[in-house]
Protein backbone atom coordinates (compact mmCIF):
# COMPACT_ATOMS: atom_id res chain seq x y z
CA UNK A 1 0.00 0.00 0.00
CA UNK A 2 0.95 3.68 -1.05
CA UNK A 3 0.95 6.20 1.93
CA UNK A 4 -1.18 8.26 -0.38
CA UNK A 5 -4.26 5.24 0.18
CA UNK A 6 -4.07 5.70 3.40
CA UNK A 7 -6.09 8.75 2.99
CA UNK A 8 -8.50 7.56 0.64
CA UNK A 9 -11.59 7.61 1.56
CA UNK A 10 -14.06 5.84 -1.35
CA UNK A 11 -16.74 3.94 -0.30
CA UNK A 12 -16.90 5.69 3.00
CA UNK A 13 -19.77 7.54 5.18
CA UNK A 14 -19.42 10.40 6.51
CA UNK A 15 -22.44 12.07 8.99
CA UNK A 16 -21.00 16.01 9.97
CA UNK A 17 -23.27 18.05 11.86
CA UNK A 18 -23.43 21.54 11.91
CA UNK A 19 -23.06 20.72 8.29
CA UNK A 20 -24.39 23.66 5.98
CA UNK A 21 -21.28 26.32 6.52
CA UNK A 22 -18.02 27.18 7.96
CA UNK A 23 -15.88 24.82 9.63
CA UNK A 24 -18.30 22.04 8.60
CA UNK A 25 -18.08 23.17 4.87
CA UNK A 26 -14.31 22.85 4.72
CA UNK A 27 -14.36 19.57 6.29
CA UNK A 28 -16.72 18.39 4.04
CA UNK A 29 -14.62 19.55 1.37
CA UNK A 30 -11.56 17.20 2.27
CA UNK A 31 -13.97 13.98 2.71
CA UNK A 32 -15.25 14.82 -0.87
CA UNK A 33 -11.81 15.12 -2.00
CA UNK A 34 -10.89 11.55 -0.95
CA UNK A 35 -14.33 10.26 -2.44
CA UNK A 36 -16.50 9.81 0.98
CA UNK A 37 -20.07 9.74 0.68
CA UNK A 38 -21.06 13.00 2.76
CA UNK A 39 -24.22 13.48 4.51
CA UNK A 40 -24.41 17.13 5.77
CA UNK A 41 -26.80 17.80 8.75
CA UNK A 42 -28.18 20.59 11.17
CA UNK A 43 -31.62 22.17 12.60
CA UNK A 44 -31.73 24.67 9.48
CA UNK A 45 -32.08 22.41 6.67
CA UNK A 46 -31.37 24.99 3.80
CA UNK A 47 -28.29 25.74 5.05
CA UNK A 48 -27.24 22.33 4.79
CA UNK A 49 -29.35 22.37 1.32
CA UNK A 50 -26.56 25.18 -0.15
CA UNK A 51 -23.50 23.16 0.92
CA UNK A 52 -24.38 19.95 -0.49
CA UNK A 53 -25.74 21.92 -3.66
CA UNK A 54 -22.47 23.36 -4.05
CA UNK A 55 -20.04 20.20 -3.27
CA UNK A 56 -22.14 17.86 -5.72
CA UNK A 57 -20.93 20.54 -8.18
CA UNK A 58 -17.22 19.11 -7.79
CA UNK A 59 -18.22 15.62 -7.95
CA UNK A 60 -18.93 15.02 -4.62
CA UNK A 61 -22.51 12.52 -3.21
CA UNK A 62 -23.78 14.84 -0.80
CA UNK A 63 -27.47 14.13 1.28
CA UNK A 64 -29.01 16.92 3.15
CA UNK A 65 -31.17 16.29 6.40
CA UNK A 66 -32.43 18.32 9.18
CA UNK A 67 -31.51 17.68 12.70
CA UNK A 68 -31.33 19.11 16.38
CA UNK A 69 -28.69 17.55 17.44
CA UNK A 70 -30.22 18.19 21.08
CA UNK A 71 -33.75 16.15 20.22
CA UNK A 72 -32.59 12.52 20.81
CA UNK A 73 -35.69 11.02 18.55
CA UNK A 74 -34.58 13.04 15.76
CA UNK A 75 -31.01 11.74 15.88
CA UNK A 76 -32.20 8.58 16.26
CA UNK A 77 -34.15 8.93 12.97
CA UNK A 78 -31.51 10.47 11.36
CA UNK A 79 -29.03 7.49 11.95
CA UNK A 80 -31.74 5.06 10.95
CA UNK A 81 -32.26 6.93 7.56
CA UNK A 82 -28.68 7.48 6.55
CA UNK A 83 -28.25 3.73 7.21
CA UNK A 84 -30.83 2.68 5.22
CA UNK A 85 -29.97 5.15 2.55
CA UNK A 86 -26.16 4.41 2.26
CA UNK A 87 -25.30 1.42 4.45
CA UNK A 88 -23.13 2.00 6.83
CA UNK A 89 -21.76 5.27 8.77
CA UNK A 90 -18.14 5.17 9.15
CA UNK A 91 -17.34 8.51 10.43
CA UNK A 92 -19.11 11.16 12.47
CA UNK A 93 -17.79 14.43 12.63
CA UNK A 94 -19.58 16.07 15.56
CA UNK A 95 -19.67 19.60 15.14
CA UNK A 96 -22.87 21.73 15.54
CA UNK A 97 -22.02 24.10 18.07
CA UNK A 98 -23.20 27.18 19.73
CA UNK A 99 -22.16 30.22 21.82
CA UNK A 100 -23.03 33.15 24.21
CA UNK A 101 -21.06 36.08 25.18
CA UNK A 102 -21.62 37.51 28.78
CA UNK A 103 -19.86 37.85 31.61
CA UNK A 104 -19.68 35.42 34.43
CA UNK A 105 -21.64 37.55 36.45
CA UNK A 106 -24.45 39.02 33.80
CA UNK A 107 -24.54 35.06 32.70
CA UNK A 108 -28.40 34.25 31.98
CA UNK A 109 -29.01 30.52 33.30
CA UNK A 110 -30.81 29.79 30.10
CA UNK A 111 -28.17 30.80 28.14
CA UNK A 112 -25.28 28.57 29.95
CA UNK A 113 -27.86 25.64 29.44
CA UNK A 114 -28.50 26.25 25.83
CA UNK A 115 -24.37 26.33 25.06
CA UNK A 116 -24.07 23.37 27.36
CA UNK A 117 -26.76 21.48 25.65
CA UNK A 118 -26.27 21.61 22.48
CA UNK A 119 -22.19 21.65 22.38
CA UNK A 120 -22.08 18.59 25.27
CA UNK A 121 -25.77 16.67 25.45
CA UNK A 122 -25.69 17.23 21.47
CA UNK A 123 -21.69 15.22 21.27
CA UNK A 124 -23.19 12.66 23.46
CA UNK A 125 -26.36 11.80 21.61
CA UNK A 126 -24.85 11.97 18.28
CA UNK A 127 -22.02 9.69 19.94
CA UNK A 128 -24.07 7.16 21.34
CA UNK A 129 -26.66 6.07 18.69
CA UNK A 130 -23.65 6.54 15.48
CA UNK A 131 -21.37 4.50 18.33
CA UNK A 132 -24.29 1.65 18.46
CA UNK A 133 -23.70 1.01 14.67
CA UNK A 134 -19.95 1.14 14.91
CA UNK A 135 -19.81 -1.25 17.42
CA UNK A 136 -21.79 -3.25 15.16
CA UNK A 137 -19.79 -3.10 12.45
CA UNK A 138 -16.55 -3.34 14.79
CA UNK A 139 -14.65 0.17 13.06
CA UNK A 140 -15.31 3.94 12.56
CA UNK A 141 -13.96 7.34 12.80
CA UNK A 142 -15.42 9.96 15.55
CA UNK A 143 -13.98 13.10 15.29
CA UNK A 144 -15.46 15.89 17.89
CA UNK A 145 -15.10 19.43 17.37
CA UNK A 146 -13.29 21.06 20.52
CA UNK A 147 -11.92 24.49 20.83
CA UNK A 148 -8.26 26.07 22.21
CA UNK A 149 -11.16 27.86 24.32
CA UNK A 150 -11.40 24.14 26.01
CA UNK A 151 -7.82 23.99 26.31
CA UNK A 152 -6.80 27.77 28.22
CA UNK A 153 -8.31 29.83 30.10
CA UNK A 154 -8.23 33.32 27.70
CA UNK A 155 -8.43 36.80 29.15
CA UNK A 156 -12.20 38.37 28.51
CA UNK A 157 -10.73 41.00 26.57
CA UNK A 158 -10.51 38.59 24.04
CA UNK A 159 -13.33 35.81 25.05
CA UNK A 160 -15.73 35.91 27.37
CA UNK A 161 -17.87 33.01 26.81
CA UNK A 162 -17.52 31.13 30.11
CA UNK A 163 -20.67 28.97 29.27
CA UNK A 164 -18.78 28.24 26.00
CA UNK A 165 -15.28 27.57 27.23
CA UNK A 166 -16.86 24.96 29.42
CA UNK A 167 -18.60 23.16 27.15
CA UNK A 168 -15.38 22.78 24.79
CA UNK A 169 -13.33 21.66 28.59
CA UNK A 170 -16.58 19.18 28.74
CA UNK A 171 -15.75 17.71 25.12
CA UNK A 172 -12.32 17.52 25.47
CA UNK A 173 -12.99 15.04 28.04
CA UNK A 174 -15.77 13.28 26.74
CA UNK A 175 -13.49 12.69 23.90
CA UNK A 176 -10.62 10.50 26.14
CA UNK A 177 -13.27 9.17 28.09
CA UNK A 178 -15.07 7.60 24.86
CA UNK A 179 -11.94 6.84 23.17
CA UNK A 180 -10.78 4.92 26.44
CA UNK A 181 -14.52 3.09 26.29
CA UNK A 182 -14.80 2.27 22.69
CA UNK A 183 -10.71 1.22 22.10
CA UNK A 184 -11.95 -2.63 21.77
CA UNK A 185 -14.53 -1.82 19.13
CA UNK A 186 -11.61 -0.43 17.14
CA UNK A 187 -13.69 2.53 16.99
CA UNK A 188 -11.02 5.48 17.17
CA UNK A 189 -11.93 8.49 19.26
CA UNK A 190 -10.31 11.74 18.73
CA UNK A 191 -11.01 15.90 18.52
CA UNK A 192 -9.84 19.10 17.25
CA UNK A 193 -9.53 22.26 19.01
CA UNK A 194 -9.84 24.73 16.64
CA UNK A 195 -8.64 28.29 17.46
CA UNK A 196 -10.18 31.91 15.56
CA UNK A 197 -11.24 30.59 12.27
CA UNK A 198 -13.35 32.87 10.21
CA UNK A 199 -17.30 32.01 11.17
CA UNK A 200 -21.11 33.17 12.04
CA UNK A 201 -20.05 32.35 15.81
CA UNK A 202 -17.09 34.05 15.68
CA UNK A 203 -17.79 37.23 13.33
CA UNK A 204 -18.50 39.43 16.25
CA UNK A 205 -15.05 38.75 17.96
CA UNK A 206 -13.15 39.04 14.89
CA UNK A 207 -14.34 42.32 13.90
CA UNK A 208 -13.74 43.88 17.29
CA UNK A 209 -10.97 42.14 18.29
CA UNK A 210 -9.64 40.38 15.34
CA UNK A 211 -6.20 42.82 14.60
CA UNK A 212 -5.01 42.12 18.66
CA UNK A 213 -6.16 38.40 18.22
CA UNK A 214 -3.97 38.22 15.16
CA UNK A 215 -1.24 40.23 16.82
CA UNK A 216 -1.03 37.99 19.59
CA UNK A 217 -1.08 34.91 17.62
CA UNK A 218 2.60 33.18 17.39
CA UNK A 219 2.00 32.95 13.45
CA UNK A 220 0.02 36.47 13.42
CA UNK A 221 -3.10 35.06 11.67
CA UNK A 222 -6.27 33.39 12.28
CA UNK A 223 -7.19 30.06 10.74
CA UNK A 224 -7.80 30.21 6.63
CA UNK A 225 -9.88 28.15 4.32
CA UNK A 226 -7.59 25.31 4.29
CA UNK A 227 -6.23 24.93 7.76
CA UNK A 228 -8.90 22.19 8.92
CA UNK A 229 -8.54 20.01 6.04
CA UNK A 230 -5.03 17.34 6.21
CA UNK A 231 -6.17 16.94 10.22
CA UNK A 232 -9.43 16.09 9.04
CA UNK A 233 -9.12 13.64 6.66
CA UNK A 234 -6.05 12.13 8.52
CA UNK A 235 -8.58 11.73 11.43
CA UNK A 236 -11.01 10.38 9.17
CA UNK A 237 -8.63 8.00 7.04
CA UNK A 238 -6.85 4.70 7.74
CA UNK A 239 -3.97 7.03 8.28
CA UNK A 240 -4.95 7.27 11.78
CA UNK A 241 -5.78 4.12 12.66
CA UNK A 242 -3.51 4.01 15.82
CA UNK A 243 -4.36 7.55 17.14
CA UNK A 244 -7.33 7.84 19.66
CA UNK A 245 -8.10 9.57 22.23
CA UNK A 246 -5.69 12.95 21.28
CA UNK A 247 -6.70 16.17 21.07
CA UNK A 248 -5.25 18.31 18.27
CA UNK A 249 -5.15 22.21 18.41
CA UNK A 250 -5.15 23.86 15.06
CA UNK A 251 -4.50 27.57 16.49
CA UNK A 252 -1.39 28.93 14.67
CA UNK A 253 0.51 28.00 18.20
CA UNK A 254 -2.08 30.48 20.28
CA UNK A 255 -2.60 27.62 23.03
CA UNK A 256 1.06 27.08 23.38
Amino acid sequence: MKTYDLFDLKGKVAVITGGGGGLGTQMAQAFADAGCTIVLCSRKLENCEAAAEELTKLGAQVQAYACDVTDQEQVKQLVEHVIAEFGSIDILVNNSGTTWGETVEDMPLHAWEKVMTVNVTGTFLMSQEVGKHMIKQQSGKIINIASVAGLKAEPPEVLNAIGYSTSKGAVVHFTKDLARKWAEHNINVNAIAPGFFPSKMTRVVLEQRGDAIKEKNPMKRIGGEHDLKGVTLFLGSRASDFVTGQIIAIDGGASL
